[in-house]
């Protein structure tokens, strides 16, 4: 019981665990809804490309003193739209085009902060500082996303056509265009919303393992969305508990949980699980 006490209630006794929580809370919804899109798209490099691509904007954005979230969304579309740009109108595909342009932008982000002396710690950029979360922070990531959940939620049908069928799409009449640039511009400042408490690196894992959790263990799009906001809300709580616990990094325990259960779903999952494809491939009678 001493050990419960510890481990759950103790922790919220303290002012920065319990932001920290609720910053746990939001980022991992929000990253768990646009991970399923992105999953469905197969867009999982651009999140990769935009969260390494915010780092100049955040350093411009702290030397002409704007607010470091403004910059880190327009970088961040910035790369967005230069991959698309580059794949429309040269020979390379959009993989490449984004390697080249998310590399190029981080590359010239690391010698900007190198040169330019700052407050800012890198290694809370590269990782996220969770439990150095302040109340404006977490104001600044509620707004963020809360108003991305709901744009999110309430197009939900339109972005789900579009990731699975563009072509349908635009023959119907959507704006496949704003839906495009509209889901990239979400994810950017999905990324500006989880920059703090998990940092540039991670938010790559928030994105991802969430989406591809639910993808294995659901067959509709509804039951998807479910389970991954589940799973990335869990993994968030438990993780920043842990990491509490342990006096641990929060971010690196949170991608660990989500990690761990993308393994058993891999695995286990109904039908498609690893092991139970393999034990009813074993149990079929030889010819």
């Amino acid at each position: 019981m001493d050990a419960l006490y510890a481990f759950f209630v103790e922790p919220l006794t303290y002012d920065f665990m319990q932001r920290a929580l609720i910053v746990a809370i939001l980022v991992g919804a929000v990253s768990a809804v646009l991970s399923c899109f992105l999953v469905l798209k197969g867009w999982s490099l651009m999140g990769d490309a935009i969260s390494h691509a915010v780092l100049p904007g955040i350093v411009i954005a702290y030397v002409i003193g704007l607010p470091i979230a403004i910059g880190a969304f327009v970088a961040g579309l910035f790369a967005a739209v230069s991959t698309g740009y580059l794949k429309d109108n040269s020979r390379i595909k959009e993989d490449t085009a984004m390697g080249i342009v998310f590399t190029g932008m981080f590359a010239v982000g690391l010698v900007l902060f190198s040169r330019i002396e700052t407050d800012q710690h890198l290694s809370h950029i590269l990782f996220g500082d969770m439990l150095g979360v302040t109340w404006q922070d977490l104001i600044e990531t509620a707004i963020i996303a809360l108003g991305t959940l709901l744009i999110v939620l309430a197009k939900r049908r339109d972005f789900l056509l579009y990731a699975f069928d563009p072509q349908h799409a635009r023959a119907i009449g959507l704006p496949v265009k704003l839906l495009h640039y509209g889901l990239l511009a979400l994810l950017s400042i999905t990324i500006v919303a989880s920059l703090k408490a998990v940092g540039i690196i991670l938010v790559v894992a928030m994105l991802i393992a969430p989406g591809a959790i639910g993808f294995l263990l659901a067959k509709r799009f509804e039951a998807m969305l479910a389970i991954a906001m589940t799973v990335a809300i869990a993994s968030g709580v438990l993780g920043t508990l842990i990491s509490f616990s342990i006096n641990g990094a929060t971010g690196p325990c949170i991608v660990l949980i989500q990690a761990g259960v993308f393994l058993v779903a891999l695995l286990f999952a109904p039908g498609n699980g690893l092991l139970r494809r393999r034990n009813v491939t074993e149990g079929q009678p030889t010819r």
